[in-house]
């Protein structure tokens, strides 16, 4: 059984009937694609209503042509408090004070953090860096600017 087989049995194609003058209809096919979830409870049973798709579980509507679009920006790119795309290396000034879980430090607000690296930290913080005094750490691109 090839995999265009597999993936007709798994998920089958709707067909959405037009109104039309004429006395035959015309149809039109969506087919659904095997990765699309809900943008924001991720369910995976999403079905087309019209031009838009709906969540069975939370009743989300959204239009996966736009969700893809602005997706598509914002994981490829990550941009600070002034909507500046930082790169590896780049220098950057923090804006305000941050106070350091478990510790009584605090990062000053005018702070330069030179040779920044992007990463996926979790929780949001996405750049790692080392500051002159505190030692490595990582912090949110929302409370930094491009230097």
């Amino acid at each position: 059984m090839s995999n265009e087989q597999l993936m007709e049995m798994v998920h089958p194609r709707f067909e959405i009937r037009t109104a039309c003058s004429s006395v035959r209809p015309q149809t039109e096919k969506v087919i659904m694609d095997s990765n699309l979830k809900c943008p924001v409870c991720g369910c995976e049973h999403v079905y087309p209503d019209g031009a838009l798709w709906m969540c069975p579980e939370c009743a989300h509507e959204w239009n996966p042509a736009e969700t893809t679009a602005e997706s598509g920006e914002a994981s490829g790119e990550i941009r600070d408090a002034n909507g500046n795309v930082l790169a590896d290396g780049d220098t950057v000034t923090v804006i305000k004070d941050l106070k350091i879980k478990g510790s009584s430090m605090v990062v000053k607000g005018g702070t330069k953090v030179k040779n920044i690296r992007l990463s996926d930290g979790g929780d949001g913080h996405d750049i790692a860096c080392k500051i002159a005094g505190i030692g490595a750490m990582n912090l949110k691109s929302e409370f930094v600017r491009k230097a």
